[in-house]
């Protein structure tokens, strides 16, 4: 009797200390969910990874439970995971490990039924689709995918999904996008989330099936019949089919849906040494900015000089399709009168629509080319502000006259007014004469200190210059506002080491046509005049009192 009683307490502790696990749904959808509870009296959590081979994990739960019985307290542990299957077919439930024990493994029927990804749109409560521009790309073409989640009650919270294939790269773009839509006569909440897609292989192609799992705010009947908010939705899969390279393609290979070039600044005049802007502008309909080639640099020849600045990008998205604009600024100092031909630039591409290549250019230019008055013989032209000038247009002329076109006075009294200034000339210089012999009762003037040269031109100009017009150009104004003579002459008046080999750098790099390293020393000399020239002080003779050494009278 007393041997049966201790058989029975160590079965009922057997059993007590049994882990097991069970579902609360045998069968389900492949958009449905399942609860897997697992109860044990070990201690730990159990380890859910061997589950994430196809189940997608959420709402994970635990409690503990305190029994006390015949004088001794059991403790009982409680885990709950909601899993929501990535396939159809039988899935295994595997053992799990919980503590020192392990569940029994399990099984579920997941069918390919009627979910959320097949109801017919305006029905569902929510719904997904996928777009792709183009079925058939080519090799390394640009592919924008555009998903779409439609749903009606507000979300909690969400996670969708789009998952790379294989034998291509796929990046996010953008933000994502909400909006509102009218589906058969039912209005739903939008978010368009969008992802550019390069094949990087010849082929079949296959899109996963994006995925999105989420919570809706609960409602009345949500409390009432124990609804928990839980969405989820997918949409089909799509198997892209990839054309390889033509073999009579341009190189370099730029697969494009439209490639349209122009010029937003086009002038047809300039002056020697002074820099005409020209401005080109393309774009380019399935590019990124990452495929696109760089536009082609204007060769006008040795008869000029070509700055072009780094190009400003934009990418955006046409309905599906990625498209991408590209401004590029050019700024050309002819290096003497005449006519200069600017050939316009040129780009081959492959249409991928038509499949066959082509070839978008734009028309040369004709620069009518006037003589110049920096760094050349010519006089320097009066200040002209030609930066409101249209494209094609001349600045507006001056209205000053050369003094030569001024006719000669006729009239007699003009005779009589030359004698007044002379007689007027005259009387200054015997009162200057008169304040020279009292020179030394003022204060002398500090020694070293001289009057600040008023300047011509503000730094601002300067700036302006060295961002696009030529060297000659820099020199003049350099020299304007030094009061001096050549690129000889600001060198000499220039304290900065630093500025001085700027510019010497820059003339250099300017006579040895290589234009990267034009590019590069006019950044050098940006940097060294970013805040104005550093001058040397001018000394000015100290005046001690004297009388001078030969007096002109008593």
């Amino acid at each position: 009797m007393q041997a049966g009683c201790w058989l029975l307490l160590v079965l009922c502790a057997t059993a007590q200390a049994q882990t097991r696990a069970w579902l609360d749904r045998q069968d389900i959808s492949d958009t449905d969910t399942v609860t897997l509870t697992i109860e044990s009296d070990a201690a730990g959590a159990p380890d859910y990874a061997p589950l994430r081979a196809d189940f997608d994990l959420s709402a994970q739960t635990s409690s503990r439970q305190v029994q006390w019985s015949n004088g001794g307290a059991s403790t009982r542990n409680l885990f709950a995971v909601v899993l929501a299957p990535r396939r159809t077919g039988t899935l295994q439930i595997p053992s799990l490990q919980v503590g020192s024990r392990r569940t029994a493994p399990l099984q579920l029927q997941v069918a390919a039924g009627a979910g959320a990804s097949a109801a017919v749109p305006g029905n569902a409560a929510v719904f997904m689709e996928t777009e792709v521009d183009d079925a058939t790309p080519y090799v390394q073409q640009s592919v924008g995918v555009v998903v779409r989640l439609f749903y009606v009650a507000q979300l909690v919270s969400g996670e969708l999904v789009l998952d790379t294939p294989d034998g291509a790269s796929m990046q996010r773009v953008g933000e994502d996008r909400s909006l509102v839509r009218e589906v058969n006569g039912r209005r739903y909440n939008l978010v368009e989330r969008r992802f550019l897609l390069i094949p990087e292989r010849s082929g079949p192609l296959q899109v996963p099936a994006a995925q999105f799992n989420g919570r809706a705010a609960g409602g009345f009947f949500d409390d009432m019949f124990g609804g928990d908010g839980r969405l989820r939705a997918s949409a089909p899969a799509r198997t892209l089919q990839v054309q390889p390279q033509p073999a009579s393609a341009p190189q370099p290979w730029l697969p494009l849906h439209d490639l349209r070039l122009r010029y937003t600044a086009a002038p047809d005049s300039g002056r020697a040494g002074e820099a005409a802007t020209v401005v080109v502008e393309a774009v380019a309909v399935g590019a990124t900015r990452a495929q696109f080639p760089e536009l082609p640099s204007l060769d006008v020849g040795p008869d000029a000089q070509v700055f072009a600045e780094p190009a400003q990008y934009d990418e955006t998205f046409n309905g599906g399709t990625p498209q991408l604009k590209l401004t590029r600024r050019y700024s050309i100092v002819p290096r003497g009168p005449g006519t200069l031909r600017v050939p316009g630039p040129r780009m081959a591409w492959w249409d991928v629509q038509a499949g066959e290549a082509r070839v978008t250019a734009l028309p040369d230019l004709t620069l009518a080319v006037a003589a110049g008055g920096a760094g050349g013989s010519a006089p320097a032209p009066l200040p002209v502000d030609t930066r409101s000038a249209l494209p094609g247009q001349a600045p507006a002329a001056s209205n000053a006259l050369p003094l030569a076109a001024l006719p000669a006075p006729t009239r007699p009294w003009g005779w009589i007014a030359a004698a007044g200034f002379a007689l007027l000339w005259l009387l200054t210089l015997a009162w200057g004469w008169r304040r020279r012999r009292h020179d030394g009762r003022r204060a002398p003037a500090p020694v070293g200190v001289a009057a600040a040269p008023v300047a011509p031109v503000s730094r601002a100009e300067l700036r302006r210059a060295m961002e696009s017009q030529g060297l000659d150009e820099i020199i003049a104004l350099l020299a304007a506002m030094g009061r001096v003579q050549g690129l000889e002459g600001v060198i000499g008046r220039l304290a900065d080491p630093v500025q001085r080999e700027a510019l010497l750098a820059m003339q250099q790099a300017r006579w040895s046509g290589q234009g990267g390293d034009v590019a590069a020393a006019r950044q050098a000399l940006r940097r060294a005049f970013h805040d104005g020239p550093h001058w040397q002080p001018v000394t000015v003779a100290e005046n001690n009192g004297l009388a001078p050494l030969y007096p002109s009278g008593p």
